[in-house]
């Protein structure tokens, strides 16, 4: 993620942009238009509309007078309609035209539909784009359509700043944010966005081809892309909304959007508010949600709670009240859950911490975190419901921070215990499902994404916190003193060792799936282990093999692996069956609204795999 060279990356936006070549194109638009002629505004006047000097306005040869009543013009005016039917909703269509509207300084395209508008002012509405029953729609000069702000990411009173463009992407937000002291890319970017930014300065907005905007009182200063559906909204101001045919975005249902850009295939909707800000590609924002000052990374989605001055990268779900503030979090893949406060950014003085929560991070109901924190090495992390966290560094990955059963001499009462893996040794079940989950849930075309949990990056992780595993021992509670990684919380023996264990068997368990995949691909078998390789995804696997299993036959690690691929189908499923148990013991009828862990999907899946695994293993082992 952090390979990006910022710069670069605003300059390729900037020749491919379809805002800036839209806006380039504007000027252009209804070129062919001719005045009006004397029989032209006989008929105009006719049907009641009014104009101070109709020598101002002109019309393309397709033009059809009939198709406009009851409007005022003012100033230079194009018009292009043709009064052939456009569609207003799916299946229902009204001629194109103009009705009961202000048009002043304005271009309408053929079949374009302005309705009941009291002000539509320097404007370019694209053919068969509707703008029905509005108040005032109109752009100033120089507008910029939300590009070229500036976001405090992380740190509310500025230090990680990153300027905005409409394709900004989160892991050029990523870099820019974190890569503070590379003052020689910071300043490449900043003059490529300040390049971007006149380039996309205009005196006109833009509504494009199929768009629908109605009912909303204000839109000022707006890029409305294609086939965008803007309905019910309370404000759009110095906006860019991208937005195509395929990928449709809607700002619907009393959103407000203000200093801001929204993505292709974005929704903002249900009173939400998002005010300077970044949604990328195919995020959304819902039921009174709130986002200020941040990114908004692809498939993540925001309602109820409150985001401000964060990057949160992609699939991170945020779906009731709850505060984030303040955080950097490119990695994203995590979940913020109701009630939770991670927002501390400011013990009584200046709000200028900030948190990295890291890849996966899950934030349990009702929990306060307080800043700084960096879980950014430790992902996967789950923090219990409840939980309050200290300022902050955890270093073990897959583990949960919950709060202790009880206290101990020399452990201070607000330090919370930490159990090193336990996401992997008793909720596998999370982790197996969210990796075919994000898969699935995935909409965006433009962004990049490694869905598998087990990886090279999150391994090497899992090494480093076994090997700090492995240097204490003969204590009954480690603290930060014995183990940087613990941060402000005890660690017990009992987990020390089961941690050992767990991050072992899936480092093991990584390495083995590399075993298998190279066979599969046609490497000899005799040589696959020893031979060096330009393969870097296998040079890591293979490293491992020799460090955790010296002297193993291709054909042992095999059996292996079938093995371990069973205990993890057998955890999944016992994960499961542990809800079962504790469901039926509390509600009556449990078992019958509830999927024994047998028949489970997602368990019957795992089980599925296994087999399949089983049998390629058996394929390959019988080709030794």
């Amino acid at each position: 993620m952090m390979d990006v060279d910022p710069g670069q990356e605003v300059r390729k936006a900037a020749a491919e942009s379809e805002l800036i070549n839209t806006l380039r194109e504007a000027d252009e638009y209804l070129a062919e238009a001719l005045p009006l002629t004397d029989g032209q505004v006989g008929i105009l006047e006719a049907g009641g509309n009014r104009c101070g000097d109709w020598s101002r306005v002109k019309a393309t040869p397709e033009f059809v007078p009939e198709a406009v009543v009851g409007s005022t013009f003012i100033g230079n005016v194009t018009l292009g309609t043709r009064g052939a039917p456009v569609e207003i909703a799916p299946g229902v269509t009204l001629p194109s035209g103009v009705s009961h509207s202000v048009v002043a300084n304005s271009k309408l395209g053929p079949r374009a539909l302005v309705k009941g508008v009291g002000l539509l002012a320097n404007y370019v509405v694209k053919g068969s784009a509707v703008i029905a029953d509005c108040g005032e729609v109109s752009c100033g000069p120089g507008c910029t359509f939300g590009t070229g702000r500036e976001l405090p990411i992380a740190i509310e009173t500025g230090g990680r700043e990153v300027m905005t463009y409409a394709e900004l992407s989160v892991p050029v937000a990523a870099r820019v944010a974190r890569t503070r002291a590379d003052r020689d890319m910071l300043d490449d970017y900043a003059a490529a966005v300040a390049e971007y930014v006149k380039v996309v300065a205009s005196d006109f907005g833009v509504i494009e081809s199929r768009s629908r905007v109605s009912d909303t009182p204000v839109i000022k200063n707006a890029f409305i892309g294609l086939g965008a559906q803007v309905s019910g909204a309370t404000r759009l101001e110095n906006v860019a909304i991208l937005s195509n045919y395929e990928e449709v975005t809607e700002i619907s249902a009393g959103a407000c959007v203000i200093d801001s850009v929204v993505q292709w295939g974005c929704e903002v909707t249900t009173m939400a508010i998002v005010s300077n800000s970044v949604l990328t590609e195919h995020s959304h924002v819902e039921r009174h949600g709130k986002v200020s000052d941040s990114v908004v990374g692809p498939n993540t989605g925001v309602g109820e709670g409150e985001v401000g001055a964060s990057l949160l990268g992609p699939f991170v779900g945020f779906h009731h009240q709850a505060m984030l503030i303040a955080a950097y979090w490119p990695e994203g893949k995590g979940n913020i859950a109701y009630g939770s406060n991670v927002g501390s950014n400011h013990p009584s003085r200046a709000p200028d911490q900030e948190i990295w929560p890291g890849e996966g991070a899950f934030i349990g109901l009702g929990c306060s975190i307080k800043f700084p924190t960096d879980f950014s090495e430790a992902p996967y992390i789950l923090v219990a419901s409840g939980v309050t966290t200290l300022a902050q560094k955890v270093t073990f990955p897959f583990a949960l921070m919950n709060s202790p059963r009880e206290t101990y001499p020399g452990i201070s009462p607000a330090f919370n215990e930490i159990f090193p893996g336990w996401v992997l040794s008793d909720n596998i079940f999370m982790i197996r499902r969210n990796e075919g989950k994000y898969k699935k849930r995935n909409k965006a075309r433009r962004s990049e994404f490694v869905f598998d949990i087990f990886r090279p990056d999150t391994v090497d992780k899992m090494i480093r916190a076994r090997d700090e595993l492995r240097s204490v021992s003969g204590k009954e509670r480690y603290l930060a003193g014995d183990l940087a990684g613990l941060g402000k919380n005890f660690m017990s023996e009992a987990s020390r060792v089961k941690g050992i264990e767990t991050y072992t068997f899936y480092i093991r368990y990584y390495a083995l799936l590399g075993l298998k995949r190279v066979l599969a691909e046609g490497r000899q078998a005799a040589s696959v282990l020893a031979a060096e390789t330009s393969d870097e995804r296998w040079e890591h696997e293979r490293r491992i093999l020799a460090e955790e299993f010296p002297g193993e036959t291709p054909k042992a690690l095999l059996e292996k692996l079938v093995e371990m691929q069973r205990e993890i189908a057998r955890g999944v499923e016992l994960t499961k069956h542990k809800d079962d148990i504790r469901g039926i013991r509390v509600i009556p009828d449990y078992a019958d609204a509830h999927p024994s862990a047998e028949d489970d999907p997602f368990v019957r899946q795992s089980w599925e795999e296994t087999e399949a695994l089983a049998a390629e293993c058996g394929e390959l082992i019988s080709r030794i």
